[in-house]
């Protein structure tokens, strides 16, 4: 099961890479892989459907006991059939839906992969936590899939509503995991339904767990944010919001119902939302002209009927549930691809425009009626199965409650009626020729759908034709699930197609009736919703409420933020002082001997430090005081090396020469001196928090020093780095082996820094325009200094400064060491693991030579020595560490595990590869990443904008040399 998770994400990493060799052919490669998930599901079937279970741990975290824990059984073999079957036939659908060079395909086709083995993997987990890991994936990835390339402002909307409300109810749902499973004792799906245990923990747990069910769902009152997202592309709503995503709290609630759906407050809420939604997703469907929006709020509707099934609690309605789940899927997902063509072709998916086009789609038509017949509930649709299974089972008391399984029976009753209203209203309007509307012409026509195109629905709709029939031989798998909840009828109702005259069939009668006479009388309805009209909607109180925390916000800012950065940091400092400063001085065991230094010049240093702090305050010239203040941070290096720290002292030279060299790219935008006075007072009382700051931070070392008790962890570290880690730097291998989860997160969270500094200074595109010479621009160039002076050319790049701005000695100096300076950082990445470097060390040297590349010759040259992309190399490296931790997986270890590796080659000799080499990769892409992304935007990018400003006219192929 793994490895079919890791396929997925295999898949998803290249969709890119195959879209742009093979464009959208790239899809039926990609469907292979749900393919082959959906083929190993079904060779599971006999397993399962005996009373078997496939299961699977790999140890995550051992020291917190988290572990990769998977689990195929009725249930989850189900939901997995449906996911990667559906999710094979809609990746083939889009190698036909996008047009040959559409742009963005790549990215859509690796968003669509990876959702569906996210969702694969939320049926499998069996994890609690795992489970929420791959629920926030989905969130994550729909919000993809929905905004697409943020172009449209529709798209964005909906897409930040989706991740908004989404996200907010898998945040509740994850308290209430944690909550459930403290209550439970067990952190394991399967031992949590198994006993739940009781208590009013558990009871809020598991209100939490249904909120986020709820809004996953889209139950009212959370519904709006699924109509909104038909803004996203036709194979999204057919596999997401049919029979993928919106499943997810479906499936979430199923899982959960043997072992709580006595729980206080279970039954309530689920039965009333689900009975609601149905209904109001019916009503609004009926208004709708777009049949996208039509489906989108029958979805709605039958999520709500879907929810009252699986949760009510009962062994019969429980299998209703399921059959009803599955004919859901196929008949949802052809409806939605049904659209998705019918758009393709005529370019409108308004059925008041639409007239006549059941002959012109006759197979079109046929695939898309007998899906809107099994939505209705007609015979011998697998719909019209599910539909009279759930009518016989509230009939026969299918709830512990009779007076609310005749509620519940009333309502799905009238919502049944609904949907055979909405149902016909589809068909109508998608083909029935209106004499209204003149029949849609060949001529519009623009893109007759293929067999390829139409094969997906196709498959789809008679799959479900078939399994009406044949739903006796669904019974022992629907029974492995069904089983395992208390049985209210007074007996078992088997699945089929024809129980004989009895009641559910007279009600599947009424509500056939039903809905042809309000679709015949679609006008007066359509009159009397408009007149009944609700002012208010839940997608108006939506916006409302974030535009009311928007102005509560702007609010608290106004009030608490003054703009100014002293004052917020003294407020901060002082707070420091006074709550973590009284424990220190009142109540913190201090040491009882105290030695200054070491060695005389720790002390010749440490003054040195802090005269240079005190010159700090005293110059007025901001770029002297930059430098000042680099001193304090070059003496502390030194300090490092002194007490036999040479890993550090080296980072900490490194990371102050590039700090300087940000400090002075900031500056040019400031002004040259401090002009702000303060009085005295304020000075005094700035100098005094500085110095109690100081001494206090002073303080808290010595006493955590003297505290320790315990023998540190770190005194085995040398043994273990070598041992497990296969190194002799201990620093290196703690960073890449021992403490990896920490490393992993401060370079995710160097990516962030970067993208945020990219956002600030680039208005459209990320990383704007990458600055390089042109061919002509080079001819002219050469030409001009050919001319002038026979001065030779040391940097490509230079050739745009103007004669002024060169310097010759910077130059040469730049070609000389450049290299070099590279080869070295290379050193280190790859002699760090043995000797001081490593790659963030080797990272910051690498983007030091750029930066020398973009002193010597400005952004042209930075672009001529690093045309790439930043965001790439950003990119690439979280990927390369991340892909490492995944590579212990598959090697049998733990995440981030390190495999060492001894063999001989030849003229190399012996080789001791260990594979966090590979995660130090990842940390030396993003640093040299980062500086890039510092170059191109606090550098290049203000070049560029000063460039703009101070541009002047010029003659036809005139260049200005700056």
């Amino acid at each position: 099961m793994l490895v079919l998770l890791l396929l997925h994400l295999l898949a998803g990493v290249l969709a890119p890479v195959l879209v742009r060799w093979w464009g959208r052919q790239a899809f039926l490669a990609l469907a292979l892989v749900p393919a082959a998930g959906f083929a190993w599901t079904m060779a599971q079937l006999d397993a399962v459907v005996g009373g078997d279970e496939v299961r699977e741990a790999v140890p995550w975290v051992p020291a917190l006991d988290l572990a990769v824990t998977l689990r195929l059984d009725s249930l989850a073999l189900l939901f997995a059939a449906l996911v990667t079957g559906v999710g094979a036939l809609v990746l083939v659908y889009c190698a036909r839906y996008f047009e040959p060079d559409e742009e963005g395909v790549g990215r859509f086709a690796g968003n669509l992969t990876a959702f569906a083995g996210s969702m694969l993997g939320l049926v499998l987990a069996d994890d609690l936590l795992l489970l929420y890991v791959f629920w926030e994936l989905t969130t994550v990835f729909s919000f993809l899939l929905i905004g697409g390339s943020g172009a449209r402002v529709a798209a964005r909307r909906a897409a930040s509503q989706a991740l908004v409300l989404t996200t907010a109810g898998g945040l509740a749902m994850l308290v209430g995991l944690i909550m459930i499973a403290e209550a439970s004792g067990s952190y394991l799906l399967s031992e949590v339904v198994a006993d739940p245990g009781s208590g009013p923990l558990l009871t809020a747990g598991t209100v939490l767990v249904l909120a986020g069910a709820v809004t996953k769902s889209a139950l009212v009152p959370f519904h709006f944010w699924l109509p909104a997202a038909m803004e996203a592309p036709t194979p999204v709503s057919a596999y997401l919001h049919a029979a993928a995503m919106v499943k997810a709290g479906i499936y979430l609630v199923a899982r959960l119902a043997p072992g709580f759906a006595d729980v206080p407050g279970w039954r309530p809420i689920v039965l009333g939302l689900g009975v609601a939604t149905m209904l109001v997703g019916g009503y609004r469907a009926l208004r709708q002209n777009d049949l996208k929006l039509l489906l989108a709020f029958g979805t709605v509707s039958q999520l709500g009927f879907l929810m009252t099934l699986v949760g009510a609690g009962s062994r019969e309605l429980a299998a209703a549930g399921l059959v009803m789940t599955l004919a859901h899927a196929l008949f949802k997902s052809t409806l939605f691809l049904g659209v998705g063509v019918i758009d393709h072709a005529t370019g409108t998916r308004d059925l008041r425009e639409l007239s006549g086009l059941g002959r012109r789609l006759p197979a079109l038509a046929g695939a898309a009626g007998l899906a809107a017949a099994s939505m209705a509930g007609l015979p011998p649709l697998l719909g019209f199965v599910g539909k009279e299974a759930a009518f016989t089972a509230l009939w026969d008391g299918g709830l512990p409650d009779r007076t609310a399984a005749v509620v519940v029976l009333a309502g799905l009753v009238l919502g049944s009626v609904l949907t055979v209203a909405y149902t016909l209203r589809f068909v109508w309007g998608a083909f029935a020729r209106k004499p209204a509307s003149p029949p849609t012409a060949p001529a519009e026509l623009a893109h007759p759908p293929t067999a390829l195109f139409l094969a997906a629905p196709v498959v789809l709709t008679l799959t479900g034709l078939v399994l009406g029939p044949a739903s006796p031989l669904l019974e022992p798998l629907v029974a492995g699930y069904a089983d395992t909840l208390p049985l209210l009828a007074p007996e078992v109702v088997p699945l089929a197609l024809w129980h004989g005259w009895q009641p559910a069939l007279a009600l599947s009668l009424l509500t056939l009736l039903g809905g042809a006479a309000i679709f015949a009388a679609r006008r007066p309805v359509h009159r009397l919703q408009r007149r009944w009209a609700v002012g208010a909607s839940a997608d108006e109180g939506y916006w409302n409420t974030l535009q009311a925390v928007d102005r509560l916000a702007v609010l608290v800012t106004g009030t608490t933020q003054r703009g100014s950065l002293p004052a917020y940091l003294g407020t901060i400092l002082v707070v420091v002082l006074a709550l973590p400063g009284s424990v220190l001085v009142f109540r913190a065991p201090w040491p009882g001997e105290w030695r200054a230094w070491d060695t005389p010049v720790q002390a010749l240093v440490g003054a040195v430090v802090l005269i240079a702090a005190a010159l700090a305050l005293r110059i007025h010239q901001r770029l002297s005081a930059v430098l000042v203040v680099g001193v304090t941070g070059y003496g502390l290096a030194v300090l490092f090396a002194l007490q036999g720290a040479p890993d550090l002292a080296l980072t900490q030279f490194l990371v102050e020469t590039l700090t300087l060299v940000v400090f002075v790219l900031v500056l040019r935008k400031l002004p040259k001196d401090i002009t702000e006075r303060h009085r005295p007072r304020e000075r005094a009382v700035r100098g005094v928090i500085a110095v109690a700051v100081g001494l206090l931070m002073a303080g808290v070392g010595a006493v955590a020093l003297a505290a320790r008790t315990a023998t540190p962890v770190s005194v085995a570290y040398p043994e273990q780095a070598y041992e497990f880690g296969g190194g002799k730097n201990v620093v290196n291998v703690t960073l890449v082996d021992i403490r990896a989860w920490d490393t992993l997160g401060e370079i995710s969270l160097l990516v962030v820094a970067a993208t945020g500094i990219a956002s600030l200074v680039f208005l459209r595109r990320r990383t704007g325009v990458i600055a390089r010479l042109a061919q002509e621009q080079r001819a002219v160039r050469a030409e001009r200094w050919s001319r002038r002076a026979p001065r030779r050319r040391w940097l490509a790049g230079s050739v745009a400064l103007a004669p002024e701005r060169r310097s010759v000695v910077l130059e040469v100096l730049t070609r000389i060491l450049f290299h070099s300076i590279i080869v070295f950082s290379l050193f280190l990445l790859f002699s760090g693991h043995n000797q001081p470097g490593g790659g963030f060390a080797g990272g910051l040297v690498a983007g030091l030579a750029l930066v020398l590349r973009y002193l010597a010759g400005g952004r042209y040259e930075l672009g001529e020595a690093a045309p790439v992309d930043p965001g790439l190399l950003l990119g690439a490296g979280l990927l390369v560490a991340g892909t490492t931790g995944v590579g212990g997986l598959i090697l049998g270890a733990e995440v981030l595990q390190s495999a060492i590796f001894d063999f001989t080659l030849p003229v190399l000799g012996d080789i001791h590869l260990v594979t966090s080499l590979f995660f130090d990769m990842g940390v030396y892409l993003i640093v040299v990443g980062l500086v890039l992304d510092v170059l191109r935007s606090l550098g290049a990018e203000l070049d560029r904008q000063e460039d703009e400003h101070d541009a002047i006219d010029l003659a036809p192929g005139e260049v200005v040399l700056r």
